[in-house]
């Protein structure tokens, strides 16, 4: 390899030995990622209008002092904790985790629980507004023939996927119930994800059924289940279509927010070249 730092950063980049996979969303104005009194706000201010910005730090600074007149790029952001692919802590779900105990923010998340191997289930196939059940858990692990191990990260792959950047997409995918999370947590798994707007059903579909059962039981019965045994869960993540069943690593840290209930990742899978 050449001696030239340059020369062996393009090296590595021409025959990497690993791939990197964004599992990301981006933060943008134009795409119904949220419900309309939730979506972000990015306002953009341009190089030719922020002079009044800069000048003030450097008296008797002028424009044409400037190159080509030019200040800086810099953008105000509206946003909630759960815009954008993010990471919700168990504190969301309920003020108590565990049986009982205080339920941990995201800020308290374990770095150590955010950089594991990763699992995708494939649930394209099951209608919008599906709950999945343990069971269906449990047969997707068999056809890929995997077996669970504690703090593996698991991701599931919906329908929602291919409809981001539709109208529609916070009402795409199936959801995960509560038998279904706790089949994951019991078996020592702590970070889930899934690839639409919410871990559970999407709430158009829920509220038709309350409106026919009138059982509140159904009502964000994945997110719930983080009552019994705490977990973090990532929403809105990005291409996972794109991954294998497993032999990849996922990283997603949370941005560290005191005491809230989420914080946004710029989540990746990570996977050797030969995999």
């Amino acid at each position: 390899m050449s001696s030239d730092p340059a020369a062996q950063t393009a090296e590595l980049l021409k025959n990497p030995k690993r791939h990197i996979i964004d599992l990301s969303i981006p933060i943008e104005n134009d795409v119904a990622s949220d419900p309309e009194p939730f979506r972000p706000q990015v306002t953009y201010h341009r190089h030719d209008g922020t002079h009044d910005q800069l000048m003030p730090f450097f008296p008797g600074l002028e424009k044409s002092d400037l190159p080509d007149g030019e200040a800086w790029a810099v953008e105000e952001v509206q946003l909630n904790t759960h815009n954008g692919t993010h990471m919700d802590a168990p504190w969301h779900y309920h003020s108590t985790m565990d049986g009982g105990d205080p339920a941990w923010t995201i800020d308290q998340a374990p770095l150590d629980w955010c950089f594991r191997a990763g699992v995708k289930l494939d649930f394209r196939h099951f209608d919008d507004g599906y709950v999945a059940t343990a069971a269906d858990v449990e047969a997707e692990l068999a056809r890929m023939g995997y077996e669970l191990q504690p703090l593996d990260i698991v991701v599931v792959n919906t329908s929602a996927g291919a409809a981001y950047g539709d109208p529609d997409y916070i009402h795409r995918g199936c959801g995960m119930g509560r038998e279904a999370t706790l089949y994951l947590t019991e078996r020592g798994v702590r970070v889930v994800g899934t690839d639409a707007w919410s871990w559970d059903a999407p709430f158009l579909h829920t509220a038709r059924k309350f409106a026919e059962s009138n059982d509140p039981s159904i009502i964000w019965e994945g997110h719930k289940a983080g009552r019994d045994i705490g977990y973090f869960q990532m929403e809105k993540l990005h291409k996972l279509e794109t991954l294998p069943d497993y032999g990849f690593e996922i990283s997603c840290f949370p941005v560290k927010i005191k005491g809230a209930s989420a914080g946004w990742t710029r989540a990746v899978a990570i996977f050797d070249s030969d995999s």
